[in-house]
């Protein structure tokens, strides 16, 4: 195997085990993409891809990631419709910047 396969080939391997590490937390209960940036120890900007991917996989085993919507600190308004693993810039209704961050976990799919 030539350097540059072994390198992909790692990366690839540590992608899955971050994700398994991800999941695991997720079981256990909600988190936002701060917490688990802090514990799994990768940038915050990488979590939401992370995230889609194990939403996926949690999908196919007939379970779901659910996402407790964020909320403005101002106003109360919850984003119940967005599907975004990304915090939202600001409210619509207060424009107010001060928003509370997704968090997310994994359940049953009964939920």
């Amino acid at each position: 195997m030539t350097r540059k396969h072994q390198q992909s080939a790692d990366s690839g391997e540590r992608h899955d085990t971050l994700r398994h590490t991800i999941l695991s937390l997720l079981e256990e209960g909600p988190r936002t993409a701060k917490d688990l940036s802090a514990e799994v120890g990768i940038p915050e900007k990488d979590v939401p891809g992370h995230l889609e991917h194990i939403r996926r996989t949690v999908t196919k085993a007939g379970r779901q990631l659910v996402i407790i919507p964020s909320e403005c600190r101002k106003c109360g308004f919850v984003f119940r419709k967005r599907e975004k693993f990304t915090k939202p810039g600001k409210c619509p209704v207060c424009r107010g910047e001060s928003i509370r961050e997704p968090r997310y976990m994994v359940a049953n799919g009964d939920r």
